[in-house]
């Protein structure tokens, strides 16, 4: 299967990052190099270097950047310093991450990513270590509805996760289209209306089998250190639990004094780490929605380094 994916806020990303010709740059989330080629595109004496712990978005990436400034690597980017410190770069002049499930991941079902295909329940990115069928198979209905509470927001989480651990007791839950038909036997018909049945806990098992909060978490502070003065912070993100870290991440790094406002002088001596360029995210424009309905949720947010 071909490595097809379009990448979300193209446009309005790489102006976000404002690209210098001989700047150093990291995508961390290269997927299948679309907005890797538009960055390394726009270098001369530059390079992108260019993140996927997806060994099948390596492998795609490289063959798409040969010819381009840049350095493809397979890496989580939550290791982006490491991997900057061991060539030898100290600082760099912008960052993007694009935290969204390529439609390549999606669109292969061998990936277990989709309640839409039948498909071993997998959803590893980087193919290794616990898997979804792990979760679901060997986690207590306790652990299983902290999952889909805490990640998928889903309100019928003790229900599903009642329906799980009675249906594994018959027979090992192995496929994406067992776990939904699970799920949908578990939630209410009148909550069916508001999309499939089965997307947030999808969601849920996915950010759990990645560890993806936690990844972000760890990267959003490596990032902003990574960056030079005047260097840019772009992330994408595509649920609410991701943009909520970001944007609070964000107002943490444009905050300056945080003493008591009844203290008449300032006594911490902390000044804004940085300013957002834009006050709101950044979502996709209507002709984009019209042509790729998986950016509905996608929004970009910005920060500069002082």
């Amino acid at each position: 299967m071909e490595f097809n994916h379009i990448s979300v806020l193209l446009k309005e990303s790489i102006e976000a990052l404002d690209i210098k010709p001989d700047g150093i740059y990291i995508d961390g989330t290269a997927g299948g190099a679309g907005h890797s080629s538009e960055i390394a595109k726009r270098l001369t004496t530059g390079r992108l270097y260019a993140l996927d712990q997806d060994p099948d978005a390596v492998k795609v990436a490289t063959e798409r950047l040969k010819n381009l400034p840049a350095t493809v690597i397979q890496s989580n980017f939550s290791q982006m310093d490491t991997v900057m410190h061991g060539l030898g770069i100290e600082k760099v002049d912008g960052i993007l991450l694009d935290l969204g499930v390529s439609s390549y991941q999606l669109d292969n079902a061998q990936r277990g990513f989709s309640y839409h295909k039948d498909a071993p329940l997998d959803m590893r990115m980087s193919k290794s270590g616990i898997s979804a069928s792990d979760l679901v198979n060997d986690f207590t209905k306790n652990e299983l509805c902290d999952i889909f509470r805490r990640f998928g927001e889903e309100k019928f989480a003790s229900r599903i996760a009642d329906k799980i651990v009675s249906a594994r007791q018959n027979k090992k839950i192995e496929t994406t289209l067992e776990l939904a038909e699970i799920i949908s036997s578990a939630v209410p018909a009148a909550a069916r209306r508001d999309g499939h049945p089965a997307r947030k806990v999808f969601q849920a098992l996915r950010i759990a089998v990645n560890g993806e909060l936690d990844v972000l978490n760890d990267t959003l502070d490596k990032a902003f250190d990574l960056l030079k003065k005047g260097g840019v912070l772009a992330i994408i993100t595509f649920h609410s639990l991701e943009d909520r870290m970001v944007k609070q991440r964000f107002k943490e790094y444009i905050t300056g004094c945080t003493c008591p406002p009844d203290f008449p002088v300032c006594v911490c001596g902390k000044t804004p780490k940085g300013k957002l360029p834009h006050r709101k995210p950044i979502e996709p424009s209507m002709d984009e929605l019209n042509a790729n309905p998986r950016s509905r949720s996608a929004k970009l947010r910005v920060i500069i380094k002082n």
